[in-house]
């Protein structure tokens, strides 16, 4: 999935200026609700808490992807990019030809920080995984590259995602997809089981990201390769940031630091880690290209 709109340095999506436009501020809390946006909300302790939260996120995106609704300051259709935000996160970031090749629907539910099959180096036959899956944008372009003797799995753990995805998949006519429901710490899929891990913006927003890198490095075949795009932190980021609500979602406050990144996937077991920063999302953090290898 990936995959969601990062709030500005300075405020969440229920900024008071936001809030002039759409509620009262005293209102926020019945005009957009923690759940749906944070307005202030903390990180929560609570693994389950978190990632209800995240869930409810992503799902709200989905349906505004899904209906193609104008972004307001405090509805569900929140969650889509920003055209302030499209330089660094969403679909912006493929080439044209990959966009014009697939549905609009597919297009707008991108909202990662990077495009993952573009440095994948994917072949043709091989079997890939996409974790946190989103829309499809990279499951549908990945099918593509691997061919109809390869596989491209798509992992999400929300329901409204997947529909869409599944409806996008059926516009584009792509064959060679199975959609997955599971949590990216735990995939449901047999040890050795594909060439190629892709994540778009996700590992971030997990509440545990060396299970996520265990399990990657588990379903991958000896000598595969893990590809990702997602949002490295830089080692001053402040605490408020790390422990604002909004600010996790948005895909910044859970990010790990580059070396965090490269302790973390070493313990998992991969090697010739390489971690190349393409562009800044935050004022804390920027996007980066993330690849690594599982031993043969």
């Amino acid at each position: 999935m990936a995959e969601l709109t990062a709030p500005t340095p300075s405020s969440g999506c229920c900024s008071p200026a936001a809030q002039e436009s759409c509620c009262e501020p005293a209102e926020k809390d019945a005009c957009c609700g923690d759940a749906s946006c944070g307005c202030g909300a903390t990180v929560p302790q609570d693994a389950g808490e978190l990632r209800e939260t995240v869930r409810a996120r992503y799902a709200a995106a989905a349906v505004a992807a899904s209906e193609a609704a104008p972004a307001s300051c405090c509805g569900s259709d929140a969650a889509v990019i920003t055209d302030e935000q499209a330089s660094v996160f969403g679909s912006g970031l493929y080439e044209s030809g990959d966009r014009d090749a697939l549905p609009e629907t597919a297009v707008l539910a991108s909202l990662g920080c990077g495009n993952p099959t573009a440095v994948a180096d994917l072949h043709e036959g091989e079997t890939v995984l996409d974790l946190g899956s989103g829309g499809g944008i990279d499951v549908l372009l990945s099918a593509r590259r691997v061919g109809p003797t390869g596989l491209a799995y798509g992992l999400d753990m929300t329901d409204e995602m997947l529909d869409l995805a599944r409806k996008n998949q059926a516009k584009a006519a792509v064959e060679n997809v199975r959609w997955l429901k599971g949590h990216i710490e735990d995939v449901p899929l047999p040890d050795a089981s594909v060439d190629v891990v892709i994540s778009n913006c996700v590992i971030n927003l997990s509440g545990d990201k060396p299970a996520v890198l265990l399990e990657a490095a588990r379903v991958l075949r000896p000598g595969g390769r893990f590809a990702v795009s997602d949002v490295i932190a830089d080692p001053d980021m402040d605490e408020a940031t790390r422990a604002d609500m909004a600010q996790w979602t948005g895909c910044i406050a859970g990010a790990l630091t580059r070396q965090e990144f490269e302790d973390a996937l070493t313990a998992a077991g991969l090697r010739d880690v390489e971690i190349i920063e393409t562009h800044r999302v935050h004022e804390h953090a920027g996007s980066a290209i993330i690849r690594a290898r599982k031993p043969a």
